[in-house]
């Protein structure tokens, strides 16, 4: 479950809302119960964006001085062939770099490599350039993108930050320190940086936290090579994705998936704050998990 509330001191008029909420299925995930509510009630219609995901936009008519959204899914996850083997998290790929992209894909693909931070692009080429070599005398594309992704967990010190947006690549570096989806923002440019397709990805991490009720969203990256699609990496973690994690929302631009973002109309100074709750529990036997976000 996920439960936002933002709180205000005096009534205010809310302007239509998009949310991100909805997991994404594929072939291992299908939602089975999705119950999206919100007070004051909303009328809500949803759409497909371009990148395939399932946006709600929510429109208020009442006034009031507190907007709760109260997300509830039931998930049904298969189980996947390299569960049986842990050290084999995902299929490797053996795709070289520099990468080459299938030239039907090439269109798509530009705009996952194309910048979002072009005052940084120098920066942060910089920076993957001044790394360490890997251990593998010659690495594959995926293995390079694994180097980093370790190298911004080993280097980057993770702080959970309230306010809304994500740092620039290179605040991130100077300052050392950064939230998840700081830390997927600076992966992201890192790997097209290197020419490798790479998204901003919203979600749930399955956690100690969010088992007690105590989580909020998380973020990560996803990198597209030819031989293996889409793969996740954590650097918050310094993990590629796993079963812990469950994607609401991608996109080429980490704006593009925020789970709330909208406005609304009230006397100067009446926004107090929000809290954010995330719960996710699980039923191993029946390979069901619940997610709840406060």
């Amino acid at each position: 479950m996920h439960r936002t509330i933002y709180r205000y001191n005096a009534p205010v008029q809310f302007g239509m809302h998009r949310l991100v909420l909805r997991p994404r299925e594929g072939h291992e995930i299908t939602v089975l119960k999705h119950q999206l509510t919100t007070v004051p009630q909303a009328r809500l219609f949803w759409l497909t964006d371009i990148f395939g995901n399932n946006i709600a936009l929510a429109q208020f008519e009442e006034e009031s001085d507190r907007l709760e959204i109260r997300n509830e899914v039931v998930i049904d996850r298969m189980p996947r062939a390299e569960d049986a083997a842990p050290l084999k998290m995902s299929r490797s790929s053996v795709t070289p770099l520099p990468v080459t992209y299938p030239q039907m894909e090439l269109p798509v693909v530009r705009g996952y490599i194309a910048t979002v931070y072009p005052d940084d692009q120098a920066k942060v080429a910089a920076w993957v350039a001044s790394l360490p070599p890997p251990e593998e005398a010659h690495p594959t594309a995926m293995e390079m993108v694994e180097h980093v992704g370790r190298r911004i967990y080993s280097t980057i010190k993770y702080r959970r930050r309230e306010e809304p947006g994500v740092q620039t690549p290179s605040g991130t570096l100077a300052l050392g320190t950064g939230s998840c989806r700081d830390m997927a923002v600076l992966m992201m440019e890192a790997c097209r940086s290197m020419g490798i397709a790479t998204r901003f990805v919203s979600g749930y991490l399955n956690s100690t936290a969010s088992a007690a009720g105590r989580g909020a969203t998380h973020a990560w990256a996803d990198v597209y090579l030819p031989d293996n699609g889409w793969t996740g990496f954590d650097p918050t973690i310094g993990e590629r994705v796993s079963r812990k994690h469950l994607a609401i929302g991608v996109s080429a631009h980490p704006r593009g998936v925020m789970p709330v973002s909208g406005i609304f109309n009230g006397p100067p100074g009446a926004y107090e704050g929000m809290e954010v709750a995330v719960t996710m529990q699980q039923v191993p036997v029946e390979e069901v998990a619940v997610v709840t976000t406060e």
